[in-house]
């Protein structure tokens, strides 16, 4: 039952990434405050939900030998930064890219080398993310409806930012391929299943890169970001979350 369950669920956030484009009251100046209200919401489920997680993953991990994992075994935080790390080296990257372009009269998108580079690597994210709806720690329907609203949070914001800098390849091919990478992690999810050292991994990375992912929309300052709707999001998807637990 919980399997057909994650399965509308990932119907749904591959939606998402689908219909995001047709939200235009989210195009304004300064930030709408619906992003930054949905980025708070995306960083308070990392902070209170996915970070405790990994504390738990990180003693998984400790319990257990695989050679494989060598040295990430014992610092599953690594993982995290390197997640944050994976993705801020891409929105610097795409960022260049749209700005040679821009220099040389081409205009204010990537390169098509980038695009597609970008679009490989957030596929993969979505994909991870996909997998995750049927492995996680906390396998029961609050937890994957709690996750899910997070993360549908999440690709709004992801999908606004992938659409600055990329325009039309994204809207034309883009928002189609990670649409589709979630439906394929979610089966790749329902016909494998790896150690819950490797779920433990697989959360550390999300986690960093959810972290880059939102900060990187909020923070710069010619975005104009709306704090006080960013820190509702947080305060208030936080205060949730615990009140769940806490029941």
């Amino acid at each position: 039952m919980l399997a057909f369950i994650s399965l509308i669920v990932a119907i749904g956030l591959a939606w998402i990434h689908i219909l995001a484009s047709r939200m235009r009251f989210l195009d304004t100046l300064p930030r709408s405050r619906w992003l930054s209200l949905a980025g708070g919401a995306s960083v308070a489920y990392v902070f209170v939900h996915i970070f405790p997680e990994l504390s738990k993953g990180q003693q998984t991990l400790e319990s257990v030998s695989y050679a494989a994992l060598g040295f990430l075994e014992h610092h599953v935080y690594l993982v995290a930064l390197g997640g944050f790390s994976v993705f801020y080296g891409l929105e610097r990257l795409a960022a260049r890219s749209r700005q040679h372009n821009q220099k040389s009269g081409i205009g204010n998108f990537t390169t098509l080398e980038v695009f597609w580079l970008h679009i490989a690597s957030f596929a993969a994210y979505n994909a991870l993310i996909g997998y995750l709806l049927l492995h996680r720690e906390e396998a029961n329907g609050l937890g994957l409806l709690f996750f899910a609203i997070a993360m549908a949070l999440h690709f709004i914001v992801n999908d606004r930012g992938l659409s600055q800098h990329h325009k039309h390849s994204y809207q034309k091919v883009g928002r189609w391929l990670l649409a589709s990478a979630i439906l394929v992690g979610w089966a790749l999810g329902y016909a494998t299943e790896i150690p819950q050292a490797g779920i433990a991994l697989l959360f550390a990375f999300l986690a960093g890169g959810i972290i880059l992912n939102v900060l990187k929309e909020e923070l710069p300052e010619e975005r104009e970001s709306r704090f006080w709707a960013f820190i509702l999001g947080a305060f208030v998807y936080a205060a949730i979350l615990l009140i769940a637990e806490a029941g």
